[in-house]
């Protein structure tokens, strides 16, 4: 599968939108633009039922890895009680 989008500029995705369904379904995203400006991207929806049963554990992250990069913020939550510190 091809991770790089095709652009189409918008009067060409209107004319040939059938191919750039089928694309996006077989090869990825697809990027269309307004005024040479990317505007919107078409993606394949995921089947509904995926069977994943059986997938390890390496499966999964291969799979997160190759996703796109986000930060993620765990929030400090405030607790009530008495704790202890503990090394580790």
């Amino acid at each position: 599968m091809n991770h790089q989008p095709r652009v189409w500029p918008l009067q060409e995705a209107k004319a040939k939108f059938s191919e750039l369904v089928r694309l996006a379904q077989t090869e990825g995203p697809q990027t269309v633009t307004v005024h040479g400006q990317p505007a919107v991207t078409i993606t394949s929806i995921a089947p509904d039922k995926k069977d994943i049963s059986g997938l390890t554990g390496a499966e999964l992250w291969k799979a997160l890895s190759e996703g796109p990069k986000f930060d993620l913020e765990i929030p400090d939550w405030e607790t009530e009680g008495e704790f202890r510190d503990v090394e580790l």
